[in-house]
């Protein structure tokens, strides 16, 4: 056995053997608790309010400060409304989102966001989402950067989705692969080790195409100063000149992982745009990586549908009418075949439920009565049985027929 294959079976004979005695302590203290519990009857629940602090269904909150991070990013620290029922922040972890619900011009647009600061800082009373504005990204951060200002209200989801750290199926190695504004997940994960809320190590592959729009290079590095055990961050840039030292130049290759990290032993993150995903996911299956070994962020809709392999070609100019029936109402709405279902329920003022707007956590789940569709291969996280009973995901499917739905009231 080599030196490296012994530290690694010792790593993890201490981590099994940790787990094991936290355990064995896990029924005497129940049983101790038990027996000092009062005979009185318990007439709240204590646990249903927790969980509704946890995960409430609404938060109310109000911008307190935004900060102008680069030529095209911004940050927005939100607090809890003082006139609202929201008291306190939910807790989270790091790498989760927000679903933010704005209305502009009497449409509800829903739109998810990645909380940038950390959990202890919800727990201060205030989160951070950082949004980057793309030339291409439809109307609403254009009517983010004109219309939010200080005092200005938002509502927003409580935290959801799945992108965070689980030491019971991740490595305590960490490989952060990001690209642009897809860096803000790290940078509340990078917080949270610096905390010692996290004991484990990042190291962040942070790719960017424009020198002057890197967002948190300074503070991550100050991170990375003062962490140099625990957080590392390594610059890939794109664009044609570079003055920065210390950065590699190109793209975040499967030469430049190996480089940097132990891809064998590492469990993988990824937040980025699309065009990163489609990228890095042929670099990565260079590594012949474990399935379990990659998480990824939840992306958005997918912006060129047509080209995904199985889409029919014969459509996409197409436009179909979808027969809605949502609550007590009924409405015929105009579907382009390579819009999203939901995207055409919102151009219609329906006001569908939608969070992550990729699939993956099934709050727009609605019923397809009639008619086929295109579900995106990359955003299908439907259960089986949801398959066999015609349940789909709106945000994730496109027409390719006039359909009749019954989409569920948020």
């Amino acid at each position: 056995m080599s030196k490296d294959e012994y530290e690694r079976v010792d790593v993890t004979v201490k981590r099994n053997t940790k787990d094991l005695f936290a355990f064995t302590k896990l029924v005497p203290e129940r049983k101790k608790r038990i027996q000092n519990a009062s005979a009185e009857p318990i007439r709240k629940d204590p646990m249903n309010k927790l969980a509704h602090q946890l995960h409430p269904i609404r938060q109310y909150l109000v911008i307190d400060k935004i900060i102008d991070n680069t030529k095209t990013t911004k940050t927005f620290k939100l607090i809890p409304d003082p006139d609202s029922e929201t008291k306190q922040l939910a807790y989270f972890r790091p790498g989760q989102y927000l679903s933010l619900k704005v209305k502009i011009d009497d449409e509800l647009i829903t739109r998810p966001y990645s909380i940038s600061s950390s959990p202890r800082e919800a727990l201060e009373g205030y989160y951070e989402i950082t949004i980057k504005k793309e030339e291409d990204d439809g109307f609403l951060t254009p009517y983010i950067w004109k219309n939010w200002k200080i005092g200005t209200k938002i509502e927003t989801s409580g935290p959801e989705g799945f992108f965070y750290y689980e030491p019971l199926r991740d490595s305590e190695k960490i490989v952060g692969l990001a690209g642009g504004s897809g860096i803000t997940p790290f940078r509340s994960l990078a917080k949270s080790i610096a905390n010692e809320d996290i004991e484990a190590n990042l190291t962040i592959l942070y790719g960017c195409s424009d020198e002057d729009d890197i967002v948190f290079h300074d503070e991550l590095k100050t991170i990375e100063m003062e962490n140099p055990e625990k957080v590392k961050l390594i610059l890939i840039l794109s664009c044609e000149e570079v003055s920065l030292e210390g950065c590699e130049t190109g793209f975040i290759t499967s030469e430049i992982i190996k480089k940097y990290t132990d891809p064998e032993n590492s469990s993988f993150f990824i937040c980025g745009p699309q065009i990163m995903y489609e990228f890095v996911e042929k670099e990565l299956e260079a590594l012949n990586l474990k399935p379990k070994q990659i998480r990824r962020e939840a992306f958005g809709e997918i912006k060129n549908i047509s080209e995904f392999p199985g889409f029919p070609k014969e459509v996409i100019d197409k436009a179909f009418t979808l027969k809605v029936h949502i609550g007590s109402v009924e409405k015929d709405v105009p579907a382009k075949a390579t819009e999203s279902v939901l995207i055409a329920l919102e151009r219609a003022e329906l006001a569908p439920p939608s969070k992550c707007r990729s699939g993956e956590c099934g709050f727009c789940r609605s019923h397809l009565l009639k008619g086929d569709i295109f579900v995106n291969p990359i955003s299908d996280w439907r259960r089986d049985a949801d398959k066999k009973f015609n349940y789909f995901h709106p945000c994730a499917s496109y027409p390719l027929s006039d359909l009749e739905i019954v989409v569920p009231r948020d």
